[in-house]
């Protein structure tokens, strides 16, 4: 088992940080904060993806082009993201540019000005970019059918934002939602690159040490859990989308190792799930057909997702329901558990091998649990899955009468 060592650390003002060495010419470098569109206020829909747009839009010290110049003039890339949970800033370099990004990503968390010009222009961008959105049916259900499974919750909110609300958002807005989460009890600095430890710290508590310490714990409004639906809605596609799904165990939840199990044995990335070996393989209905399990702290959600024919799609249907009895009916073989587990760890082995994908699983660890688990207490808890468990996750998660659907038909 290859194992990985990193080492926690905090910052004068509480920025927790998580530093792996490894040797690499390559090094990353990424700022996570727990401050993703979740906790978006009724009025603010949209608001921390417009906040990762903008934020590169010039600093106290930088203009918008020298953002992007800085590091991009010796070879190295920035960038950002926003999901429901966190916005992350992040940088990949050549490892004797370290200075330079821990600089840089420093003065943008801390000192974006956000000027009122280039905040105009990126309102077009977005709106385009949800204009891209709605011509994509196979992105635009998974969000339609979040909306509908958290109905009246930010969770259910789409990340984007809507025409409106984009249109709508001010400076003040941008700076009141950054002052109440943009603060050091929400941050979590990730490392992996093959620079010395002394040299990691000293930079970072240069950098970020000075991020005031004021602001707000960010603070989950409670899920309740919405009544099933199935709701079908006429698109311009050129095929039906279908998703089947509801409510699964949050990641505090020990259930969860077990759900991802039976989520991977039913529709995961292998070729060798059952949706896939019956539903393309043995009928030829579909080309892509998926599970997946995705888990809050607090709650969680599974799908299918189909894209068919619509000739088909009442056998699909047949089909992805046949499949979900027989795993809740049938227990699995103590041969189909360990062939489910290996290809699991095999999995998670893959996603060690990237080191910018492992600087953001160490730091979503951290911003999440406050720590990170050894390999092989990883991999402890998958092998210690049972047969029962697997078929009583799948039998609370899976029951007909809690399955929600929606289709887009054309």
């Amino acid at each position: 088992m290859h194992e990985i060592n990193p080492i926690l650390f905090t910052l004068s003002n509480g920025i927790k940080v998580v530093y792996l060495r490894r040797e690499a010419f390559v090094a990353h470098l990424g700022v996570l904060i727990y401050a993703g569109s979740r906790f978006e206020r009724d009025n603010e829909q949209g608001l921390a993806h417009f906040i990762e747009h903008c934020i590169f839009k010039g600093t106290k010290k930088r203009k918008a082009v020298d953002v992007f110049t800085d590091l991009d003039s010796v070879g190295g890339e920035l960038n950002a993201y926003t999901n429901k949970e966190e916005i992350a800033v992040h940088a990949s370099f050549r490892k004797l540019h370290f200075g330079i990004a821990s600089e840089l990503l420093g003065d943008i968390v801390q000192n974006a000005t956000f000027p009122e010009d280039e905040m105009v222009k990126e309102k077009e961008v977005i709106l385009d970019e949800i204009m891209s959105y709605l011509d994509s049916p196979g992105d635009r259900i998974q969000d339609e059918f979040e909306g509908h499974l958290f109905k009246g919750h930010s969770l259910g909110y789409n990340i984007l934002g809507t025409t409106e609300s984009v249109s709508s958002f001010t400076k003040k807005d941008v700076l009141a939602y950054i002052e109440r989460l943009f603060t050091p009890k929400n941050m979590v600095i990730s490392f992996v690159g093959d620079i010395p430890l002394d040299e990691v710290r000293d930079s970072l508590e240069s950098n970020f040490g000075e991020i005031s310490n004021t602001g707000e714990e960010a603070e989950k409004i409670p899920v309740i859990q919405s009544s099933r639906f199935q709701i079908r809605e006429k698109k311009s596609n050129f095929q039906t989308h279908t998703m089947l799904g509801g409510f699964a165990p949050s990641f505090n939840d020990e259930s969860r190792r077990a759900m991802t199990l039976v989520t991977n044995l039913l529709g995961g990335p292998a070729l060798n799930s059952r949706l896939i070996l019956s539903i393309r393989e043995k009928y030829g209905y579909a080309y892509n057909v998926e599970a997946n399990y995705m888990s809050y702290s607090d709650t969680g959600f599974w799908n299918i997702y189909v894209g068919t024919d619509k000739k088909y799609l009442a056998k699909t249907i047949v089909l992805i329901h046949d499949e979900l009895k027989r795993i809740c009916d049938i227990p699995l073989t103590s041969e189909e558990l360990e062939s489910a587990k290996e290809q699991l760890k095999g999995h998670l082995a893959l996603s060690l091998d990237s080191n910018i994908e492992l600087m953001f699983n160490l730091g979503k660890s951290v911003l999440l649990f406050g720590k990170v688990d050894p390999m092989n207490v990883v991999y402890k808890h998958i092998d210690s899955v049972t047969i029962e468990q697997a078929q009583l996750i799948a039998q609370l998660c899976f029951n007909p009468d809690l399955i929600s659907e929606l289709i887009f038909e054309y």
